[in-house]
């Protein structure tokens, strides 16, 4: 490991071999005590054209320069808020050359490399950019992954700990972060005292919590460990569901650490440390 390299908080981890974590079994040695294989298919890559002579269309450009979806973009360019070459430009479809100059809301914009930085967050660090009251952030940790400038893919509360995705690539982020992907995440949950086979079992029936109905797509206790330990696999990206879901039944969550995103784990990948998604994982997420 460089220590030059990464100064801040975080550490960049050794160099991961590329693998398909798809077609990996859960860990239910040491997670859980059902296991099913997801599988994906990576298709192949198409070849673009020359971008130079073709020119890339606007909202693809803007979206590169990691604002926002192309979808958003379309809405933007509608209302006036991108410029080539000095003009206004609302035309769809409307193509522009990488010797352009392009502005959006006055500012020129330039499209970037897209970055993907797998984090494993240690406690006490909140997932914002900034914070006006001084407090430590998830940003300290990854601050020398990317000179560009990425984001973090959803949240992880404060107390919460396990895999958090960094990028710039505004459509993934998005794609992750929307309801009807459904893109599943795997707490492991420490709880203050047992989880009843009863409340575990209604828990998985699912239950109404503030007029809205919660479903977890699996729940189960974690082999070889006390029943106070238990995993749980869940779609929904409520606020706080995971500690929401135990408190509605009367448990405290000591301790929670989210172990698989999308697919993605925490192997090679120690607590406070970060590295680059390989660009199988890369393709895998885009696939989902």
């Amino acid at each position: 490991m460089n220590s030059n390299k990464n100064s801040s908080r975080g550490r960049q981890t050794g160099k991961k071999k590329p693998q398909n974590t798809f077609t990996r079994k859960f860990d239910s040695k040491k997670k859980f005590s059902k296991e099913r294989t997801v599988s994906s298919k990576v298709s192949k890559k198409q070849v673009a054209g020359n971008t130079e002579v073709d020119g890339i269309r606007l909202n693809k450009y803007i979206a590169n320069s990691g604002i926002c979806s192309r979808r958003e973009a379309d809405v933007f360019i509608a209302a006036g808020s991108a410029a080539v070459n000095g003009k206004i430009v609302t035309e769809m479809g409307y193509k522009v050359k990488l010797t352009d100059e392009v502005r959006f809301d006055g500012s020129l914009i330039s499209p970037e490399k897209k970055r993907y930085v797998l984090l494993n967050k240690p406690k006490n660090f909140i997932t914002t950019m900034d914070d006006d009251r001084g407090r430590k952030t998830v940003m300290e940790l990854v601050g020398n992954a990317s000179k560009e400038r990425i984001y973090p893919v959803g949240r992880l509360d404060r107390n919460t700990t396990g895999l958090l995705l960094f990028t710039n690539d505004g459509e993934l982020a998005k794609k992750l972060t929307h309801p009807k992907h459904n893109i599943q995440k795997i707490y492991h949950a420490s709880l203050d005292k047992k989880l009843t086979s009863k409340d575990l079992n209604s828990i998985a029936e699912g239950f109404v919590l503030d007029e809205r109905k919660v479903i977890v797509d699996e729940i189960s206790y974690i082999l070889n460990q006390p029943k106070s330990e238990v995993g749980v696999k869940i779609h929904s990206g409520r606020n706080r569901i995971v500690r929401r879901i135990f408190e509605h039944f009367n448990y405290k969550v000591v301790k929670l650490d989210r172990v698989i995103f999308a697919g993605l784990t925490k192997k090679d990948l120690p607590r406070g440390h970060w590295r680059h998604l390989t660009e199988m994982e890369v393709n895998n997420l885009k696939m989902l």
